[in-house]
């Protein structure tokens, strides 16, 4: 919308098609006095998640988590810029948060940890050490004891 129609490069193998985003201009809330009462520099960025053919299915998973409750029930995620005055920084904004939570959800989670146990060795050297210093603190004390 509004003559730009620009893919969104999010890394050098995964760019959204600029037809899977919407925008849509809308007047900014809080403090601007005439300027943001008349102006609609306030961006509404809406992109298609679950319709988009680009995110593989656990990345779509993972990104429509992160999204949290900017995500619907359709699987589209709304992100709302009006940190700026102007139409085109807010858009820049909105596009680079999106494209910042699609690289946090191209990042596989970690393995889950596995449970281990300390080797017979390691407890016997623990004890022995545990001893040692006991000893040390006890030989502290008085000596008339």
């Amino acid at each position: 919308m509004a003559g730009e129609d620009r893919d969104l490069v999010v890394t050098a193998r995964l760019t959204i098609p600029a037809s899977a985003l919407e925008e849509s201009f809308i007047r900014a809330s809080g403090p601007g006095g005439q300027n943001v009462n008349k102006v609609a520099t306030a961006v509404q960025l809406r992109f298609l998640a679950s319709a988009s053919q680009v995110l593989r299915p656990d990345v779509l998973e993972r990104f429509l988590k992160l999204a949290g409750s900017r995500a619907t029930k359709e699987g589209e995620v709304l992100i709302e810029a009006s940190r700026f005055r102007t139409q085109e920084r807010n858009r820049e904004d909105a596009r680079e948060r999106l494209a910042e939570l699609l690289r946090q959800a191209l990042v596989p989670p970690p393995p889950p940890r596995r449970k281990t146990r300390p080797s017979k060795g390691a407890v016997e050297r623990r004890l022995a050490a545990k001893k040692l210093r006991s000893g040390v603190k006890r030989d502290r004390g008085r000596i008339g004891d």
